[in-house]
């Protein structure tokens, strides 16, 4: 079946004269010919941009996805192709609305005018995964009707989903096998998280999920605004949820007509990126600019809105303690200690030099850095890491792939609405922030407050426990005594790790008594 697939997209590439595009950037003009004469009556009339947006478009919703990332990317790409590549954000061709009817039939159980009291047959948006209809939910008991947003799954997507990601595990299993940096790129593994998302991205009750998730972080939040989601009208297929309104972030001149503040609206949207980050540790990795709008009026002027939570990322305390890091490194150019944190966390082999990964790393960025973004190219940065890494035999870590992506994205919105920005200077006070709250005085109490309403299931056994051990050494060995502590905690968050004997015991004792009086208001005395 793969090798159907790869004669299929290679016809595609064939009809949409994608050849064309190839020649022109070929500087050998014997071979640039050579393609040109290929032509054979195929009619190139048709500007090269939108042929490749065409192109992208029939060979599904993998490839639709891979353009929209395209889109974001002036910098790397002609401004014709770029804003061609636009199309595919919110103007990909709809399919019919009776296959939307009868997928919400088939999902919610009854036909739209037995569940809405509107529901408008045409679409709304149409995009790679879905389509979107307007609809009004039935009154309820005080006689108010909602405005909603009916979101309907794409039919046989899971079919064609499969088909390519089948093709892209080949190609990842030839690449990591042939290719000299294959294994240290982990193409399969890579692949992997993109079969995740993708499926992922197919269940829209998931999708729901993860919008409530978004929504309950940002509660009250001046920064963004998520839709509420109507859980009585969503399933695999289906979700509802608030309708809401606004300009599409990527219509500068729209915004700029509704007086928009641009540049404040660039600043908020790094907030918004380093809060999911290193707050939440739960990000919107799907933020081109199809997905976010731009309130222009009542209490969402001048507010992001989002409306696709198909994708997001998680992040570990170990990933954010690390990513804060070292992006501070960064900020305060401190090559060193980059280096080190990429030689400690594993990411390059325990025996690299400090001094050659450090030198690497400055001849990278210390270019950068002072200027503003408009003369930045996080595209050139990657370029010369990628060398950079692949000399030094850095593993790429497919856990961060979406972050990269979005980061990506960021960058591309950052340039439409403020080209001046300097995403540094607006990013390190939110950093040196977390960094105080995680390591200082404030996060050691936040943390043990958090773990002070399970010292009464574990406190009362430690005196046995140790008395146990110091009695019964020799019998009753120390690992015995934490397992049966630890399965004293199973219900609790976080299983108390016994490790350092009996000098371990006694602090883990001290800290517990600390903890009970700081939770009720103080000391006795």
């Amino acid at each position: 079946m793969q090798i159907f697939r790869l004669l299929f997209i290679a016809r595609v590439l064939w009809r949409f004269g994608l050849d064309d595009i190839v020649a022109n950037g070929i500087a050998n003009p014997f071979l640039s010919r050579a393609i040109v004469r290929l032509r054979l009556g195929r009619d190139f009339t048709t500007p090269r941009a939108q042929r490749l947006r065409e192109a992208l478009e029939s060979l599904g919703p993998i490839f639709v996805k891979f353009g929209q990332m395209l889109s974001t990317r002036r910098d790397l790409l002609p401004a014709e192709f770029a804003d061609e590549l636009a199309h595919l954000q919110d103007r990909v061709p709809p399919f019919d609305p009776e296959l939307a009817i009868r997928q919400i039939r088939q999902s919610l159980g009854k036909n739209p005018d037995e569940l809405f009291a509107t529901f408008d047959r045409e679409p709304v948006a149409s995009a790679s995964i879905a389509q979107v209809h307007f609809a009004t939910l039935r009154a309820d008991a005080d006689g108010f009707q909602r405005e909603v947003a009916v979101k309907v799954l794409r039919p046989n997507m899971h079919r064609a989903i499969e088909r390519d990601l089948a093709l892209l595990r080949t190609l990842a299993g030839l690449v990591e096998r042939l290719s000299a940096d294959g294994k240290r790129l982990r193409p399969r593994d890579v692949v992997g998280e993109f079969d995740k998302y993708l499926h992922d991205e197919l269940d829209l009750m998931r999708e729901a999920a993860n919008g409530s998730q978004l929504r309950r972080n940002f509660a009250g939040s001046k920064l963004l605004h998520v839709p509420e989601m109507f859980w009585d009208y969503c399933s695999e297929a289906v979700i509802v949820m608030e309708r809401v309104s606004g300009i599409p972030i990527g219509r500068i001149d729209q915004l700029r007509a509704a007086g928009i503040d641009l540049k404040k609206l660039s600043r908020d949207g790094v907030e918004i990126f380093f809060t999911q980050v290193f707050k939440h540790g739960f990000f919107h990795a799907d933020m081109h600019p199809g997905n976010i709008y731009v309130g222009d009026s009542g209490a969402d002027f001048n507010r992001y809105i989002a409306i696709d939570f198909g994708i997001v990322g998680t992040l570990t305390d170990y990933d954010k303690n690390y990513l804060a890091q070292n992006f501070l490194a960064f900020f305060q150019r401190d090559y060193k200690r980059v280096a080190v944190l990429h030689i400690e966390s594993g990411w390059v082999p325990k025996g690299t030099r400090v001094d050659e990964l450090e030198s690497a790393i400055r001849a990278t960025c210390e270019p950068v850095f002072d200027l503003p973004l408009a003369r930045i190219s996080l595209g050139q940065v990657l370029l010369r890491l990628f060398q950079t890494s692949r000399r030094f035999n850095v593993e790429i870590q497919p856990q961060l792939v979406l972050l990269q992506k979005t980061l990506l994205n960021i960058e591309g919105l950052g340039r439409q609405l403020d080209p001046e920005l300097d995403l540094w200077a607006t990013a390190q006070p939110f950093l040196e922030k977390w960094m105080r709250d995680q390591l200082g005085w404030r996060g050691f109490k936040d943390r043990l407050m958090q773990e002070a309403t399970q010292f009464a299931t574990f406190v009362p056994q430690m005196p046995r426990l140790l008395h146990r051990v110091l009695a019964n050494e020799a019998q009753y060995p120390l690992a015995l005594a934490v397992a049966e502590l630890t399965r004293a905690q199973r219900r609790t968050r976080h299983a108390i790790e016994v490790g350092f004997g009996i000098v371990g015991l006694l602090l883990a004792v001290l800290i517990a008594i600390v903890g009970i009086l700081l939770w009720h208001g103080g000391w006795p005395w």
